[in-house]
Order: C-alpha cells, then sequence, then structure tokens
C-alpha cells in the first residue's frame, strides 16, 4: 500500500502501525517532495536527509519488534527557532550559528513520540513579521499563489504541510505566528495555552508571549501533534495541567454561546477589515448559528491592551538579539527594534507583566457570558512576496499592524486560540478565522473546531498541484 499526499497525520500513524507502509517510504517521499520544491516554494532552512533516514530504518526496526508510539515513524518538521541536536538553530537570522548540542524540550517530546523530523523549516528573522523572506535564505512562497506569501512567522511549515511535503509541522506563535500562515495556507493552526508545549531551553519566549504549536490539515492532526509535543521540562515556568486534546476532536462541542467580533483591538494606527475576510467570517457564524449554537456580535474590552504587548514583545526581541553571533548582519529594523527592547526592558515591561493579571479579568468577564469568540486571524488576504520584505521599520510595522490586528491580544493572554479555514477571496487566496477562548480551553476549541470541519471539508480542497510540488513522486 501506498499513501498519498492526502494522508494526514492520524492515517499515516494508522498505516504505520498497521504495516502497511514503513517510515523509510514515507522519508523518502518527504525528502523527494522537499527536494523538487526547495526551488519554488523554499520551506526549508535545513533538511536532515541523511540523519532522518537513519532514524527512519530505526523506526522500522522498532515497529517490526512490536514497538509504538504515537508517532513512530512518521515524518514531520519544526521551524528554525526551535534546537534539534546537531543542527543550528538561525531563526531566519544570516550568519554561522553553532550547532544544538541537544534537541528542545518539544522536539524531545515529538522524537519521543517516535517522529521523524525531516528538517527545519524557514522563518523570518527572529519571528518578526507575517511575511518568510529574508537575506539568510530568501523567500518562501504560497503553495497557493507563489506570488504570495505563506505568511509569518511559521510560514514554512505552513508552506511544507498546505504543499503536502509533511503531514504536519510544528511552529511558534508569539502574534500570530501560527494562526496567520495557517490562515493563508488553508491550514488548522493551533496556538495552545502558556506551558502546554515548552518552549525550553527558553522558559518563557519574547517574555512569555510566544508558544509553540502545530500546523496540519485537519483538526485531529493538529490535535495529535499537540498532544506528541505537550509536556514541560522541569524548571519550565509555566506547567498546565496534562489534557488530552485528541479526544476531544471526536466530541460534539454542546450547544456553545459564540461572540463574533469583528472590530479590531486597540492598535493605535488605523486597520481596516478586507470586505472578503469580513463576508468568510460571518458565513462561518451563519454555519455556527445553522449548527446550534447561540451567535451574536460582540467586541471584547480590550482596552488599550496592545500598550502591554510591545515592552514584552520588543525586550523579548533584545534577549534573542543578544544571542545571535553576527549581530551586525541582521536587519536594521530586527536592531532598531532590539535597541527599543532594552530601553523598554525595566520598569516598562514590569508593568507590562502586571498588567495581564487585569487583562485576565476583564476578558475573562467578558468570557462568562460567552464560551468562544470567533473573530477574523487576518484584515488582509496574503500580501505579496516583497510587499513587506523592503520596508523600512515604522512602515512595516504599519503595514503589519494593518494586515494582522487580530491575533496578538492572544498571546499577552497566554490564552488558546484554533485558526480555522474560512474559504477563499475571489483570486483564490486562502483566508482564516479564529476560535478563541479562556485558559485551558483546547479541547472545547478543538470540539468546536472539528464540528466546522465535517461539516466544510477544507482539508479535500488542495493548491494546484504544479504549484504545491514539481515533481511525480508528489
Amino acid at each position: 500500500m501506498t499513501l498519498d499526499r492526502s494522508a494526514g497525520l492520524v492515517e499515516t500513524a494508522r498505516a504505520l502501525a498497521a504495516g502497511e507502509v514503513t517510515a523509510r517510504a514515507l522519508v523518502e517521499r518527504s525528502l523527494a517532495r522537499i527536494e523538487a520544491t526547495q526551488g519554488s516554494l523554499n520551506a526549508f532552512r535545513i533538511v536532515r536527509a541523511e540523519a532522518a533516514l537513519a532514524e527512519a530504518d530505526a523506526a522500522d526496526r522498532a515497529l517490526a519488534e512490536g514497538a509504538r508510539g504515537p508517532l513512530l515513524g512518521v515524518p514531520v518538521a519544526v521551524k528554525d527557532d526551535m534546537d534539534v541536536a546537531g543542527e543550528p538553530t538561525a531563526f531566519g537570522c544570516p550568519g554561522e550559528f553553532p550547532a544544538a548540542a541537544e534537541d528542545g524540550e518539544a522536539v524531545r517530546r515529538l522524537r519521543a513520540a517516535g517522529a521523524v523530523v525531516v528538517g527545519k523549516t524557514n522563518t523570518c528573522e527572529l519571528g518578526q513579521w507575517p511575511f518568510t523572506e529574508g537575506p539568510a535564505f530568501g523567500a518562501t512562497r504560497n503553495p497557493w499563489n507563489h506570488g504570495h506569501t505563506p505568511g509569518g512567522s511559521s510560514g514554512g511549515s505552513a508552506a511544507a504541510v498546505a504543499a503536502g511535503l509533511v503531514p504536519a509541522a510544528l511552529g511558534s506563535d508569539g502574534a500570530g505566528s501560527v494562526r496567520i500562515p495557517a490562515s493563508w495556507t488553508n491550514l488548522v493552526g493551533i496556538k495552545p495555552q502558556r506551558g502546554r508545549i515548552s518552549t525550553w531551553p527558553r522558559g518563557e519566549s519574547f517574555q512569555g508571549i510566544t508558544v509553540n504549536g502545530p500546523l496540519a490539515r485537519t483538526v485531529a492532526d493538529a490535535a495529535l501533534l499537540l498532544d506528541a509535543a505537550s509536556g514541560n521540562h522541569a524548571l519550565d515556568p509555566h506547567r498546565p495541567a496534562p489534557l488530552d486534546i485528541s479526544a476531544a476532536a471526536g466530541r460534539d462541542p454542546g450547544r456553545l454561546r459564540v461572540a463574533l467580533a469583528l472590530k479590531p483591538p486597540f492598535t493605535a494606527l488605523p486597520t481596516r477589515l478586507h470586505p472578503e475576510i469580513r463576508a468568510r467570517t460571518v458565513e462561518l457564524a451563519e454555519k455556527l448559528a445553522a449548527l446550534g449554537h447561540h451567535v451574536e456580535e460582540a467586541d471584547p474590552p480590550y482596552g488599550q491592551i496592545g500598550l502591554t504587548f510591545v515592552p514584552r514583545a520588543t525586550a523579548g526581541l533584545a534577549e534573542w538579539a543578544g544571542d545571535v553571533p553576527s549581530p551586525a548582519l541582521l536587519d536594521p529594523r530586527t536592531r532598531e527594534a532590539a535597541r527599543l527592547g532594552r530601553l523598554l526592558s525595566g520598569a516598562p515591561l514590569r508593568a507590562a507583566r502586571r498588567a495581564e493579571a487585569t487583562l485576565h479579568r476583564r476578558l475573562g468577564g467578558f468570557l462568562t457570558s460567552y464560551d468562544v469568540i470567533l473573530a477574523p486571524t487576518t484584515a488582509a488576504p496574503p500580501p505579496l512576496i516583497g510587499a513587506l520584505a523592503s520596508l523600512g521599520g515604522f512602515a512595516t510595522d504599519r503595514a503589519m499592524i494593518a494586515a494582522c490586528p487580530y491575533a496578538w491580544p492572544w498571546n499577552v493572554l497566554g490564552w488558546p486560540g484554533v485558526n480555522v479555514p474560512a474559504g477563499f477571496t475571489g483570486a483564490g487566496l486562502p483566508v482564516g478565522a479564529q476560535l478563541l477562548g479562556p485558559a485551558a480551553s483546547e479541547p472545547l476549541l478543538v470540539s468546536l473546531a472539528a464540528q466546522l470541519e465535517a461539516e466544510l471539508r477544507w482539508h479535500e480542497r488542495w493548491p494546484p498541484r504544479e504549484l504545491s510540488a514539481d515533481s511525480p513522486a508528489a
């Protein structure tokens, strides 16, 4: 038996356990697809061909001996801000980086579940922007239209999954960096509760606003990867109680109270919701109502939440930039943001961290009236390649805020959110909407997302084959 590119994580793991396919065959096919598309999509910074094949052979031996694991022998990818032993972690930056001595905790847990990490995916410089381009690796392109970005900063992971190079991948989300590229490539992307998936060797990444999360074609696949990667290092400061997310993908969510939130949070700069994204989000709301949920328009009381985001984001950037071997090679916008972060890392940062408790109470109060918030994931469809990459610092910030004003508040709160595909623009570009909930609400969000998926069947629609894969091996 062979599996085609439509086989997701759940189906691939099942076929391996049943002996219907070998890990080596799957990894060879994944590597062939990566090689065939690297010149066009450019999804990967590092491809671990020799190591991945050796790990696949070891998985096949273990399977033959009766061993089983949630992902034993399954090829996956991880974003290049995560340590993989023996590989550099450049996080989108130019320069020579040393090889990591050991796996980061999330990667360690994926390997413990049996996954074969075929490579590390491209990301913009230190994950700052909603596009995946840079002088260190070029531009990563959207499988649905090569003229457009897949988003960022987990754009390489999104492109790899959307094109069928791997069945699922890990990304990270500090201001929507999983949800934004998921929305622009027709994927499910989960931003979990802070601490659900460890960011170790950093106990907190970007002062706690960044978390690791999965991208996949289906809710069940994303939930399986989330479960496999979940857990904590002994020194992690955030250790939420374990949850079985995969089980929730098969449960009825019940009748829920849904707030349709179309107004962007406070940004200090003008933003406008693209009419086609508004229409697709409203259509999702209507679908939820048809499924029996109570839906009404209501905007969360965000207040001036942006004032608490900037010190944490820039101080966190300054921390990462301080570890770069060649700071002079960094983008001038990165150096400028790092300087601001150093200025804000004292009293402003402490005030921003203290404000989180107040925000929890305010938004938590809103969520006593609603179970889930439905909001656009972005305000605009995916931009053209190069549209933001050559701008100055303020112009980049302005364009970024205009395109992506909806995702980042949930990073400040540390609560879960799930991007679900919402359809396409008239030009054929994917857009998404996000389901947002309070602390530890991943099971509820996943069960609701799975209910939508059963109705909308978004995973059955693929990018044009000539764009997503360049050889018959695909």
